[in-house]
This record gives C-alpha cells, structure tokens and sequence, in this order.
C-alpha cells in the first residue's frame, strides 16, 4: 500500500487481540480497505502508508504493566482519527495522560446494556440504550486532558470517551463482535463520520487491479499453480487464467492425505476446464517422509517442503521444452499469512504455504493474489469469475489434509479409518437443510476399551468437529442433534476397524482453532 494505491486504507494495530481479523473485515464490509499491522509499527512505516485512520485492537494485558505492547506515543499527534477498543481503548487513555486501573465494581463479561451519548457523531444514528460485548477486568478510571465519557455502564463510568477536536475515540466494548448488535454502526460512524471515508473499496474492482498486478508481476512468463481443488486455490486458477491464459500450468499433487475418493473428484471438475491439469501421484513420497513424525508445526513444514519438490519436478519438466516456469502460484489468503505470523501477529500455526516454504526452493517468485483478501471476499470473488457454486461454497480443506486430522504419527492404516470415519459422518450432516460452514472427522491418538459383539476391543476415538462462522477466523459449535450424532457415532463404530469410540468436539475458535493440529 502506497501513495498510488487506488484505495483509500484504514490501519488496524494489532495487541494481541482475538478480534483483529473481525475489525478488519467489518472495515472492508463498510466498503473501505483494511491492513492489519504490529502495534509498535513505526510513525515512518504508518506515515508512509497514508490511512485516513488507525483502529487499536483489544489485548490480554494490562495497559499499566511493563513490557506489554505499545504503540508510539506520537501517532495520537499525527493528526489521524483514531478508535481504540477495548486495550487498545485503555492504551489511548493511558497514552494521552489518564489514568487505567483494575476493575473496582468488577469485571464485566458477555453482553452488556450501556448509554449511549447518541449526539456524539461516533453514536450517530443509535439508540440511548445498547446491547455491546464487554470482556474487561482493567477501566479507564481517569480520563485524559481533552476528553470526556460517551457512554457508561453501571460498572465502567468511561465505556467509550472521545476527544472531538483530535478526532481521538475510544470504546471499552467490541462493536465488531456479533454479539454488539449495532456495532458496526459505530465502526461506519467512525469511518464516514470522523475519517471521512468515500467508501471506495468494491471488489468488482478488486478483481481487475489483481489482474493488472498479476500481468505486472509475470510479464509473458509461464505460471505454475499449486491446485488442492479448495476455494481459495480454485479462485486462484480462475483469476491467474483471467490474467496469464494458456501460460498457467495447475499442478494437482496427491500427496495420500486427501479425503475418500476426492483424488478423483477434483480432476473430474477440472479436467473439463480451459486448463493446463497436471495430476500427480505422490503418496508414497509424503507418507515416507512424515514416517515417526508426530509434532504438528513439524508434519506442516515437511508437508510444505515436499510439496515444493514436487513442483520444481513438474516445473523442469515441463521447462524441457523450453518455457520459462520460475513462477510458483499458490491460493494464499489473509487469514494464512495472519495464523502464520505474517502480518507481524503472533504465529498460532505455520500454514504449508506460508510459515512452510523452504528457502532454497527452485523457483524466483511467489504470485499470491488472493494474500489481502478474507474468505468471504475470495468466494465471493470466485462467483464474479464464474465459478461453479458447488465449488465456491466447498467448505474449507487444509492444504496439508488429513495429517492435520490424524493425531501422532501418520500410517497408512490410520489414514485409511479417518478417511471411512469422516465419509461417514460427512454423509450423516449432509441430510441437513441448515448445514454447518465446516464438519470433519479427527482421529485422535487415543485408545479406549470397547466391546464388540461378546468381545473386547481396544480402538482409536474418533472426535467429530462442526462449526458455524461467517469469516473462520472465529466460530462457535454447531448444534447438532443428539439423534444425528448418535447415527453417525453408531455407524462409525460398526462399520470402521479399529474405532471404538466417538466424541464431539464442543470447542469454539477462541480458544481453540477449527482444525486439530
């Protein structure tokens, strides 16, 4: 992002928060561009990217501490608006000379009713009294010089303060939560009201500058794509084919970690296509090299480095008759570079494709499109080029597959029970009008005692996972029935050697992560 970037940019500064990937995308729903960046990045580095305003994550920390996250002091005189939630609310305040001190009345949690001062343009538009989600146990106990109380609670006399004339804001709740029901009302408030946003970020015209940035990028060389028949690679081969035409080259790899029967079913959807498919068997070669490995962050970067062997392979093959392949593509979205620690958060997980590349790979240069773009924004990118529905509502498959299902050490024989278990279990939710966004079967590294038939059996327990989310950077579980999971559980263990027992997975995203590993 720079001075001849066609969007104006909204800067989220990111202290640890669970919700930052939710502020950025509430930001681009209201129509304006959103980057999120370290908290202490540099005035030079915020100055030089040009927003027309900063957001302040929330934080697990104690703004009054030592050594937890800060930002520069001088951004408040920058003369940017600025909108601090939660810590980042108490850190304008304690930054700007008031006072943060531990919860007197005590904490709140959960959905919470707080006054609003609806004549403050931040409330514009909003009722006196709103519902918000609080999750707090420090409070703005003085206010800073300048500015006074927009909103209060019976236990937080300072829910959201403003200093009008510096177009400094903060809120102690999280209007990006869905749990704040107007909240993001007050994120367009603070958008088009006080930054005076035009709303310029619309994705039709997303697509055409990616395509001109790819077209920059590769000049008239040849482009080889890394497909796993996913959503965000199959945009990817949809948007690079738009761009580059003939020269892209999509690279199917079988790496023996795929669910039942789809090494099939994704080259029936794209051999019919206008693309170079390329498929190729290498089952044999991942599984020996993930032998007697059983930590997570380790099966992921043995994943990724075997995936780019086999591409430099694919890629001086078809070199031999004289094409320039020194262009790697992959389907990397935000949410990836976010997870890998990329965006200078912190890493929850290396993603093959990011946090797992290898440094000495073959090839000049990755052409990643989709790198800014969230989920939503990439299936709804794949509608406007055209992409079957079927295809662009797949649910979410991880690029390392099934070893992030199978606990412990990967076999064969464990592969072959997850992909019998989780086809069943697919199959039972399946018969449901109101699918669950994502649902898979986990085989865990835990045996339990069973009984089948008159004997004793000692087999694997099979966890089962469905979620519900809009962006898969949160999610809450989805409630499925008791007589639906029963089904499946009953199916699992008389029909797949070697299970003896079923759980469901009841965990949301926080604190967990969708997948296992």
């Amino acid at each position: 992002m720079s001075r001849q970037d066609p969007h104006q940019l909204v800067l989220v500064l990111d202290f640890g928060g669970q919700y930052k990937e939710l502020i950025a995308r509430r930001v681009r729903e209201c129509g304006v561009y959103s980057r999120i960046l370290p908290g202490n990045t540099p005035l030079e580095e915020i100055s030089r990217l040009q927003p027309i305003g900063v957001i302040l994550t929330g934080g697990p920390n104690s703004v009054y501490k030592e050594g937890v996250p800060r930002c520069d002091p001088g951004l408040f005189d920058l003369g940017l608006p600025v909108l601090g939630i939660c810590y980042g609310h108490q850190l304008l305040a304690y930054s700007c000379g008031g006072r943060v001190e531990a919860c007197t009345a005590g904490s709140e949690y959960g959905p919470t009713k707080v006054e609003l001062d609806t004549e403050n343009l931040l409330f514009h538009g909003l009722t006196y009294t709103q519902t918000v989600l609080m999750s707090h146990t420090d409070y703005v106990s003085v206010l800073p010089p300048g500015f006074r109380a927009i909103a209060a609670t019976e236990a937080c006399p300072a829910a959201a303060i403003a200093d009008d004339s510096r177009r400094l804001y903060g809120v102690q709740f999280h209007p990006e939560a869905e749990t704040s029901p107007n909240g993001t009302a007050v994120i367009r408030n603070f958008l088009f009201n006080i930054c005076s946003a035009d709303g310029d970020y619309r994705l039709e015209d997303v697509e055409q500058r990616l395509i001109a940035d790819i077209r920059q990028q590769v000049g008239d060389d040849e482009v080889l794509l890394a497909l796993s028949g996913g959503v965000d690679s199959s945009v990817c081969a949809a948007l690079l084919s738009r761009a580059v035409g003939r020269k892209l080259h999509c690279v199917f790899v079988d790496h023996g970690l795929l669910r039942l029967d789809e090494p099939e079913q994704v080259a029936a959807a794209f051999s019919g296509m206008e693309l170079d498919f390329i498929k190729v068997d290498a089952a044999d070669r991942f599984l020996q090299a993930l032998r007697g490995v059983t930590e997570p962050e380790r099966k992921r970067k043995i994943i990724g480095e075997e995936f780019i062997r086999v591409f430099e392979q694919e890629a001086r093959r078809l070199g031999q008759g004289g094409s320039s392949l020194k262009w790697l593509a992959q389907g990397t979205i935000y949410a990836d570079v976010i997870e890998s620690g990329g965006s200078g958060s912190a890493t929850i997980k290396s993603h093959h494709n990011v946090g797992g590349l290898p440094a000495d790979m073959d090839f000049s240069g990755l052409v990643e499109p989709l790198r800014g773009l969230f989920k939503d924004e990439v299936r709804q990118l794949g509608r406007r080029l055209g992409l079957s529905e079927a295809l662009v509502s797949r649910q979410p498959f991880p690029g390392p597959g099934l070893a992030v299902r199978c606990l412990g050490e990967i076999t064969r024989e464990k592969l072959d029970i997850l992909r019998r278990a989780d086809a069943v279990f697919r199959s039972e939710v399946e018969t449901m009008r109101n699918r669950p966004d994502q649902y898979f079967a986990v085989l865990t590294d835990t045996r339990s005692v069973g009984v089948v038939g008159d004997f004793r059996s000692y087999g694997y327990t099979v966890a089962l996972r469905a979620v519900r989310t809009t962006d898969f950077m949160t999610c809450e579980c989805a409630e499925l029935s008791y007589r639906l999971l029963n089904r499946a559980a009953a199916r699992i263990v008389n029909s797949v050697p070697g299970v003896s027992r079923v759980v469901y997975d009841i965990t949301g995203k926080p604190p967990a992560t969708i997948e296992w590993e």
